[in-house]
Protein backbone atom coordinates (compact mmCIF):
# COMPACT_ATOMS: atom_id res chain seq x y z
CA UNK A 1 0.00 0.00 0.00
CA UNK A 2 1.55 3.30 -1.13
CA UNK A 3 2.27 5.32 2.16
CA UNK A 4 1.68 8.67 0.46
CA UNK A 5 -2.01 7.76 -0.56
CA UNK A 6 -2.26 6.71 3.13
CA UNK A 7 -1.38 10.06 3.89
CA UNK A 8 -3.71 11.91 1.86
CA UNK A 9 -6.07 10.06 2.97
CA UNK A 10 -5.58 10.77 6.21
CA UNK A 11 -5.08 14.28 5.55
CA UNK A 12 -8.80 14.47 3.72
CA UNK A 13 -10.68 12.75 6.65
CA UNK A 14 -8.90 15.24 8.94
CA UNK A 15 -9.95 18.34 6.79
CA UNK A 16 -12.55 17.35 5.41
CA UNK A 17 -11.94 18.92 2.38
CA UNK A 18 -9.37 18.47 -0.55
CA UNK A 19 -8.28 21.45 -0.93
CA UNK A 20 -7.00 22.08 2.66
CA UNK A 21 -5.64 18.37 2.32
CA UNK A 22 -3.67 18.95 -0.56
CA UNK A 23 -1.83 22.29 1.57
CA UNK A 24 -1.40 20.52 4.55
CA UNK A 25 0.74 17.76 2.36
CA UNK A 26 1.96 20.23 -0.26
CA UNK A 27 0.64 18.39 -3.07
CA UNK A 28 -1.88 19.58 -5.98
CA UNK A 29 -5.22 18.93 -5.50
CA UNK A 30 -5.44 16.49 -8.81
CA UNK A 31 -2.73 14.24 -6.99
CA UNK A 32 -4.33 14.00 -3.65
CA UNK A 33 -7.93 13.39 -5.20
CA UNK A 34 -6.42 10.94 -7.76
CA UNK A 35 -4.04 9.34 -4.55
CA UNK A 36 -7.63 8.72 -2.68
CA UNK A 37 -9.16 7.34 -5.65
CA UNK A 38 -6.14 5.06 -6.12
CA UNK A 39 -6.50 4.08 -1.98
CA UNK A 40 -10.02 3.61 -2.68
CA UNK A 41 -9.89 1.03 -5.83
CA UNK A 42 -7.11 -0.82 -3.89
CA UNK A 43 -9.46 -1.01 -0.52
CA UNK A 44 -12.21 -2.21 -3.34
CA UNK A 45 -14.39 0.40 -1.18
CA UNK A 46 -15.12 4.77 -1.17
CA UNK A 47 -13.71 6.07 1.81
CA UNK A 48 -15.80 9.35 0.92
CA UNK A 49 -18.70 11.21 -0.22
CA UNK A 50 -17.74 14.07 -2.45
CA UNK A 51 -20.76 16.37 -3.66
CA UNK A 52 -21.41 20.03 -4.03
CA UNK A 53 -22.27 20.06 0.26
CA UNK A 54 -18.55 19.20 0.53
CA UNK A 55 -16.62 15.93 1.34
CA UNK A 56 -18.07 13.20 4.38
CA UNK A 57 -16.39 10.61 5.36
CA UNK A 58 -18.41 6.92 4.09
CA UNK A 59 -19.05 4.04 7.08
CA UNK A 60 -16.11 2.29 5.85
CA UNK A 61 -13.75 4.66 5.63
CA UNK A 62 -14.60 5.37 9.29
CA UNK A 63 -13.96 1.48 9.98
CA UNK A 64 -10.68 1.88 7.66
CA UNK A 65 -9.35 5.17 9.34
CA UNK A 66 -7.86 3.88 12.30
CA UNK A 67 -5.55 1.25 10.38
CA UNK A 68 -4.59 4.03 7.92
CA UNK A 69 -3.16 5.70 10.91
CA UNK A 70 -1.59 2.96 12.26
CA UNK A 71 0.08 2.29 9.28
CA UNK A 72 1.01 6.20 9.05
CA UNK A 73 2.43 5.96 12.59
CA UNK A 74 4.11 2.65 11.71
CA UNK A 75 6.59 4.35 9.23
CA UNK A 76 7.29 6.87 11.00
CA UNK A 77 8.47 4.47 13.77
CA UNK A 78 9.88 2.42 10.93
CA UNK A 79 12.02 5.48 9.77
CA UNK A 80 12.97 6.20 13.85
CA UNK A 81 14.60 3.32 13.63
CA UNK A 82 16.36 3.07 10.67
CA UNK A 83 17.63 6.55 11.95
CA UNK A 84 21.17 6.20 13.33
CA UNK A 85 20.24 9.27 15.69
CA UNK A 86 17.23 7.65 16.87
CA UNK A 87 15.04 10.65 15.80
CA UNK A 88 11.43 11.42 15.75
CA UNK A 89 9.69 11.83 13.47
CA UNK A 90 6.12 12.14 11.98
CA UNK A 91 3.15 13.85 12.57
CA UNK A 92 2.38 15.05 16.07
CA UNK A 93 -2.18 16.74 16.10
CA UNK A 94 -2.27 18.35 19.32
CA UNK A 95 -5.67 20.20 20.83
CA UNK A 96 -5.36 23.32 22.60
CA UNK A 97 -7.90 25.69 24.26
CA UNK A 98 -8.18 28.79 22.73
CA UNK A 99 -6.46 30.67 25.26
CA UNK A 100 -3.04 29.22 26.34
CA UNK A 101 -0.30 31.73 26.08
CA UNK A 102 -0.26 32.13 29.77
CA UNK A 103 -0.02 28.98 30.68
CA UNK A 104 3.75 26.14 30.20
CA UNK A 105 1.89 25.17 27.43
CA UNK A 106 3.88 26.81 24.13
CA UNK A 107 7.09 26.95 26.37
CA UNK A 108 6.72 22.48 26.32
CA UNK A 109 5.37 22.13 22.84
CA UNK A 110 8.05 25.30 21.84
CA UNK A 111 10.94 22.95 23.35
CA UNK A 112 10.05 20.08 22.31
CA UNK A 113 9.71 21.39 18.56
CA UNK A 114 13.61 22.28 19.06
CA UNK A 115 14.14 18.78 20.73
CA UNK A 116 12.69 17.00 17.84
CA UNK A 117 12.50 19.20 14.63
CA UNK A 118 11.45 15.63 12.24
CA UNK A 119 8.23 16.03 13.90
CA UNK A 120 5.81 17.77 11.99
CA UNK A 121 3.18 20.03 14.63
CA UNK A 122 -0.11 20.76 14.25
CA UNK A 123 -2.05 22.78 16.66
CA UNK A 124 -5.66 23.14 16.60
CA UNK A 125 -8.43 24.46 19.27
CA UNK A 126 -12.06 23.66 19.22
CA UNK A 127 -14.57 25.85 19.35
CA UNK A 128 -16.96 23.25 21.10
CA UNK A 129 -13.97 23.13 24.13
CA UNK A 130 -12.83 20.01 25.86
CA UNK A 131 -15.40 18.25 24.97
CA UNK A 132 -14.97 18.00 21.05
CA UNK A 133 -11.25 17.43 21.65
CA UNK A 134 -11.62 14.36 23.31
CA UNK A 135 -14.34 13.39 20.51
CA UNK A 136 -11.38 14.45 18.26
CA UNK A 137 -8.22 12.18 20.07
CA UNK A 138 -11.21 9.16 20.24
CA UNK A 139 -12.19 9.31 16.52
CA UNK A 140 -8.37 9.64 15.84
CA UNK A 141 -7.92 12.99 14.57
CA UNK A 142 -5.95 14.68 17.45
CA UNK A 143 -3.02 12.34 19.16
CA UNK A 144 -3.21 14.63 22.09
CA UNK A 145 -5.20 17.18 23.23
CA UNK A 146 -5.43 19.63 26.73
CA UNK A 147 -8.96 18.86 28.41
CA UNK A 148 -10.79 20.65 31.30
CA UNK A 149 -12.75 17.84 32.21
CA UNK A 150 -12.57 15.15 34.86
CA UNK A 151 -11.14 11.80 33.76
CA UNK A 152 -14.79 10.60 33.85
CA UNK A 153 -16.03 12.75 30.97
CA UNK A 154 -13.41 11.02 28.81
CA UNK A 155 -14.32 7.22 28.36
CA UNK A 156 -11.96 4.77 26.26
CA UNK A 157 -9.83 7.55 26.54
CA UNK A 158 -6.38 8.02 28.87
CA UNK A 159 -6.12 10.59 31.00
CA UNK A 160 -2.94 12.30 32.47
CA UNK A 161 -3.38 14.88 35.43
CA UNK A 162 -1.19 17.91 35.31
CA UNK A 163 -2.53 20.02 37.88
CA UNK A 164 -5.66 20.59 40.23
CA UNK A 165 -6.11 24.27 40.40
CA UNK A 166 -8.87 25.77 42.88
CA UNK A 167 -11.46 28.28 41.39
CA UNK A 168 -11.58 31.73 42.43
CA UNK A 169 -13.54 35.12 42.49
CA UNK A 170 -12.82 37.43 39.95
CA UNK A 171 -13.79 40.73 40.67
CA UNK A 172 -12.91 44.21 39.06
CA UNK A 173 -10.36 46.21 41.70
CA UNK A 174 -12.86 48.64 42.59
CA UNK A 175 -16.34 46.18 43.42
CA UNK A 176 -17.00 46.29 47.15
CA UNK A 177 -16.11 42.99 47.91
CA UNK A 178 -13.03 42.90 45.82
CA UNK A 179 -10.98 43.84 50.00
CA UNK A 180 -12.40 40.61 51.26
CA UNK A 181 -10.11 37.84 52.14
CA UNK A 182 -12.55 35.17 51.03
CA UNK A 183 -16.33 34.91 49.30
CA UNK A 184 -18.69 32.57 50.01
CA UNK A 185 -21.24 31.83 47.17
CA UNK A 186 -24.32 33.37 49.03
CA UNK A 187 -21.80 36.34 48.86
CA UNK A 188 -22.19 36.30 44.98
CA UNK A 189 -26.12 35.65 44.93
CA UNK A 190 -27.03 39.35 42.98
CA UNK A 191 -24.18 39.39 40.60
CA UNK A 192 -24.17 39.02 37.01
CA UNK A 193 -21.31 36.47 36.18
CA UNK A 194 -19.15 36.69 32.81
CA UNK A 195 -18.43 32.61 31.67
CA UNK A 196 -16.81 30.69 29.15
CA UNK A 197 -19.92 29.17 26.43
CA UNK A 198 -21.11 25.48 27.90
CA UNK A 199 -19.21 23.11 26.43
CA UNK A 200 -16.00 24.56 27.87
CA UNK A 201 -14.02 22.34 30.85
CA UNK A 202 -14.08 24.87 33.38
CA UNK A 203 -17.34 25.86 32.28
CA UNK A 204 -18.85 22.57 32.42
CA UNK A 205 -17.39 21.88 35.94
CA UNK A 206 -18.15 24.97 37.64
CA UNK A 207 -22.11 24.66 36.67
CA UNK A 208 -21.87 20.54 37.88
CA UNK A 209 -20.46 21.54 41.22
CA UNK A 210 -23.17 24.61 41.48
CA UNK A 211 -25.84 22.76 40.71
CA UNK A 212 -25.08 20.39 43.24
CA UNK A 213 -24.75 23.34 46.26
CA UNK A 214 -28.36 24.77 44.57
CA UNK A 215 -26.86 28.03 42.90
CA UNK A 216 -28.07 29.33 40.44
CA UNK A 217 -25.88 31.86 38.58
CA UNK A 218 -27.11 34.97 36.35
CA UNK A 219 -24.56 34.55 33.34
CA UNK A 220 -24.98 37.74 30.86
CA UNK A 221 -21.77 37.89 29.39
CA UNK A 222 -19.98 34.53 27.29
CA UNK A 223 -16.35 34.95 25.65
CA UNK A 224 -14.76 31.72 24.05
CA UNK A 225 -10.98 32.53 25.32
CA UNK A 226 -10.90 32.44 28.51
CA UNK A 227 -8.36 35.15 28.87
CA UNK A 228 -11.16 37.70 27.94
CA UNK A 229 -13.28 36.94 30.84
CA UNK A 230 -10.98 39.17 32.88
CA UNK A 231 -11.28 41.88 30.41
CA UNK A 232 -14.46 42.15 30.60
CA UNK A 233 -15.14 41.71 34.16
CA UNK A 234 -12.48 44.32 34.25
CA UNK A 235 -14.99 46.31 32.46
CA UNK A 236 -18.07 46.09 35.01
CA UNK A 237 -19.75 43.17 33.02
CA UNK A 238 -20.08 40.85 35.82
CA UNK A 239 -17.64 38.90 37.83
CA UNK A 240 -16.41 35.65 37.24
CA UNK A 241 -15.40 32.07 38.86
CA UNK A 242 -12.28 30.93 37.23
CA UNK A 243 -9.56 28.31 38.35
CA UNK A 244 -6.55 29.86 39.34
CA UNK A 245 -4.47 28.56 36.83
CA UNK A 246 -6.42 30.08 34.06
CA UNK A 247 -6.55 33.66 35.58
CA UNK A 248 -4.01 35.40 33.47
CA UNK A 249 -2.14 38.72 35.58
CA UNK A 250 -4.47 41.97 35.32
CA UNK A 251 -4.25 44.90 37.40
CA UNK A 252 -7.63 45.86 36.87
CA UNK A 253 -8.89 42.43 38.88
CA UNK A 254 -8.30 40.78 41.68
CA UNK A 255 -9.23 37.17 42.53
CA UNK A 256 -10.60 36.46 45.73
CA UNK A 257 -10.58 32.81 47.31
CA UNK A 258 -13.66 31.48 47.36
CA UNK A 259 -15.20 29.57 50.42
CA UNK A 260 -16.94 26.56 49.15
CA UNK A 261 -13.78 24.33 47.54
CA UNK A 262 -14.17 23.46 44.21
CA UNK A 263 -11.36 22.15 42.17
CA UNK A 264 -10.64 22.01 38.50
CA UNK A 265 -8.44 19.44 37.04
CA UNK A 266 -5.99 20.04 33.56
CA UNK A 267 -5.63 17.25 32.07
CA UNK A 268 -4.17 16.08 29.05
CA UNK A 269 -6.00 12.64 26.96
CA UNK A 270 -4.52 10.28 24.49
CA UNK A 271 -5.88 7.09 23.09
CA UNK A 272 -4.46 4.22 25.25
CA UNK A 273 -1.70 3.54 23.31
CA UNK A 274 -0.33 6.55 22.35
CA UNK A 275 2.62 7.26 19.33
CA UNK A 276 6.61 7.98 20.18
CA UNK A 277 5.58 11.37 19.65
CA UNK A 278 2.50 11.88 21.41
CA UNK A 279 4.16 9.64 24.18
CA UNK A 280 7.60 11.85 24.17
CA UNK A 281 5.60 15.43 24.37
CA UNK A 282 3.29 13.77 27.38
CA UNK A 283 6.26 12.82 29.65
CA UNK A 284 7.42 17.05 28.64
CA UNK A 285 4.04 18.51 30.02
CA UNK A 286 3.67 16.19 32.55
CA UNK A 287 7.07 16.93 33.76
CA UNK A 288 6.53 20.85 33.12
CA UNK A 289 3.36 20.71 35.83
Amino acid sequence: MDTRQVEYAIAVADELSFTRAAQRVYAGQSTVSAGVRALEKELGTALFERDQRGVRITPAGEAVLPALRELAEAEARARTAADPRGELRGELRIGVFASVSYLAIPRVIGAFHREHPLVELRLRAAPGGSGELAEAVRRGRLDLSLFGLPAAAAPGLAVHRLATTPYQVILPTNHELAQRRELRLKDLTNERFVDAPTGFGNRDVLDSELATRGYVRDVRTEVAETSAIPVFVATGLGIALLPALLIPPNDAIVAVPLAEHIDWEFNVVTRSSPGAAASALLEQLLAAY
